[in-house]
């Protein structure tokens, strides 16, 4: 057990297929090592086995915060959700705001974790250290929307109405590779599958009822200082000031325009950098500021409310009303996201509005990452228009949104051959029709909205990402877009590889305690190392604490070694790199390619790897004491590259 303060040293194990519920403490050296939320989320699936089948009973999946969730900490209403990936093989973990995760540690618990499989379809409910499971057969096939609906009626007579309800849809239910889990309507853990694994159990719902228990610091002045350090940085951010910083004024999408400008958009499934050089090229009518952060504010923004002790309120929620098939089709929805624009519109070909919202409306109520739900879609109109796909029934046309509409229901769904098939995945859609030079996918998963070909430090950090093609393992945007620490050329590949490892082991840390990355646009390793030695009462140094980071992120690394991952799967689709299928970039990137094996070298001597793997001397620097080992010395490893 641990003393720490910002715990309850409590964790409920649910055995879904005995029903069988029981209570432990947190292991203080895995706190110490782990920190909470995603890091001690990855070492409890560690311990489940990587030996295990993703939608299997046996493979573990853990809801975790960290001993800064639910605190005056500011952006400090983020979960964790972990598992083994359906959609990669990998461990993964996915974060979620709004409530539930301040709820879930108000409640008494720092984490939930649930393994088997319920007989029937069921729903949990959490309240006041206690955890107890409920009969789901009437609600299961329901969209995430009418769920929380219902659930919230049903369980008001005996819990009132203070709670938090996280649900599957359609998607997680038939176990599309990548369903997910929503809360609240709009805040998704929508990466890796996590609702696939949750509809594999018959758990179709977490219902999280508290009070406001907040954790209190160990050491009140110290964490006052954190936070004060930080609320200022904060508000003197050009990104996060609120109500005057991009972030808090237009939501993610304020990159959009930022993005098409640079000519890192990737457009028409990565085939152009912008929406201007498909214009340029095609003749066609498409414009990335007609679904911008600035386009959204000025003419379809209705509210913008905020996550559990956020002042940024970087939630923009829209209304917007479409003509569907001759009928009006009214949708409200507070998640038009960036990489959801840039996926269901640019990406597809297309720029239409309106009909974006009601796609990231219905991905939401139907549990799918919007993510790769349009680059799933994508990868189909460049098949479709290819002739790889002639063997269906259905073909798809670039920028088609009528029929984008119904195809997200049909592939949650898995109602008909093309929705089946998209619904595998972009591996398995690859596989199926050898079509792997049309996937833009790293490990299994798609990439969002950084084109790599104009910011080098995504690149690298694509390739290198535990858990698949992925901006928020290290966020070099950052730097590259908005010289946050400070400028870096998004087009200079030289020291990206060191720079990406930094901002991975920055983001393993604010995953585990568990907040907000949009803090990182502030705050550093000080203001961090005052917040958690204030709240836990620890006296960590910022090099202790930036090797607990990396002790995370080498554990991920580590299990994805014992799956069989190594340096062969750090790679980029082809597209972006040199070889027979380049696509050189255009505009402000003009012929720009993507020198992936010159920042792998640089990455990897950073990382003290070898070819992607972790050495056993590095596991016993990090203190992993864990697992068989890889079987692999560092005295193997090649010298650093010179430069």
């Amino acid at each position: 057990m641990t003393e720490l303060s910002g715990y309850h040293d409590r964790v409920a194990r649910v055995d879904l297929s005995s029903g069988d519920i029981a209570y432990e403490g947190i292991d203080d050296e895995d706190a110490r090592k782990y920190i909470g939320a995603r890091g001690l989320g990855v070492k409890y699936v560690f311990d489940q086995g990587p030996d295990v089948d993703p939608l299997g009973p046996d493979n573990l999946l853990a809801f975790m915060t960290g001993p800064l969730t639910g605190t005056q900490t500011v952006m400090s209403g983020r979960i964790a959700v972990v598992t083994k990936s359906p959609l990669t093989g990998t461990v993964t973990d996915s974060h979620h705001g709004g409530w539930s995760g301040a709820r879930l540690k108000w409640s008494g618990f720092d984490g939930l974790l649930f393994e088997g499989k319920a007989e029937h379809p069921s729903y949990a409910i959490v309240e006041d250290g206690e955890v107890t499971l409920r009969d789901a057969r009437e609600i299961w096939g329901w969209g995430v929307h009418d769920t929380i609906s219902e659930l919230e009626a049903e369980v008001d007579g005996s819990l009132g109405k203070n709670l938090s309800i996280m649900a599957i849809g359609p998607g997680g239910e038939n176990e599309v590779k990548y369903g997910c889990i929503v809360n609240e309507d709009d805040r998704a853990s929508g990466r890796g599958g996590t609702g696939a694994v949750m509809g594999s159990k018959n758990l179709k719902a977490i219902v999280v009822k508290s009070g406001t228990r907040m954790p209190k610091p160990a050491d009140a002045d110290t964490f006052k200082q954190g936070y004060q350090q930080a609320m200022q940085l904060i508000r003197e951010s050009e990104v996060t000031a609120p109500n005057e910083g991009g972030l808090s004024l237009y939501g993610t999408n304020v990159l959009m325009n930022a993005g098409e400008e640079l000519d890192g958009l990737p457009t028409k499934n990565g085939k152009y950098t912008s929406t201007a050089a498909m214009r340029d090229a095609e003749g066609v009518d498409i414009d990335s500021e007609r679904v911008s952060g600035e386009n959204v504010r000025e003419n379809i923004l209705v509210d913008e409310p905020t996550c559990h002790s956020c002042p940024v309120a970087c939630k923009k929620e829209v209304e917007v009303s479409v003509m569907h098939k001759g009928e009006e089709m009214n949708v409200r929805g507070e998640s038009y996201e960036y990489e959801s624009a840039y996926a269901l519109g640019p990406n597809s070909g297309h720029t239409e509005r309106d009909e974006i919202a009601v796609m990231i409306d219905r991905c939401n109520d139907m549990g799918v990452d919007t993510i790769e739900m349009g680059n799933m879609m994508a990868m189909a109109m460049e098949m479709s228009e290819q002739g790889k796909l002639d063997g269906l029934s259905e073909q798809l046309d670039w920028g088609d949104t009528e029929r984008m509409i119904d195809l997200i229901t049909e592939v949650a769904n898995r109602e008909g051959d093309l929705a089946d098939a998209l619904a595998e995945g972009a591996n398995g859609l690859a596989e199926r029709f050898d079509a792997h030079d049309n996937s833009l996918a790293v490990k299994g998963q798609t990439i969002p909205a950084y084109d790599p070909r104009c910011m080098k430090g995504m690149g690298i950090g694509y390739a290198t990402s535990n858990r698949g093609a992925c901006h928020l393992r290290g966020y070099t945007p950052s730097a590259e877009i908005l010289g946050i620490p400070e400028k870096h050329d998004p087009h200079e590949w030289r020291g990206k590889g060191e720079l990406v490892a930094l901002f991975q082991d920055m983001h393993a840390i604010s995953d585990s305690f568990d907040i907000c990355k949009f803090n990182a646009f502030a705050e550093g390793i000080e203001e961090y190392v005052l917040q958690y030695n204030g709240m836990t009462g620890r006296d960590v140094t910022e090099e202790e604490l930036l090797e607990t980071g990396d002790r995370i992120y080498t554990l991920e690394r580590y299990y994805n070694n014992l799956v069989g991952f190594d340096g062969a799967d750090d790679s980029l689709p082809g597209r972006f790199v040199e070889g027979d299928e380049a696509m050189p970039g255009q505009g402000a990137s003009e012929g720009q390619l993507c020198e992936l094996d010159e920042m792998k070298d640089e990455y990897y001597a950073r990382r003290q790897w070898v070819d992607g793997v972790v050495p056993d001397e590095r596991l016993d620097e990090l203190g992993i004491d864990i697992g068989p080992g890889t079987g692999v010395s560092r005295g193997d490893s090649p010298a650093p590259a010179d430069d």
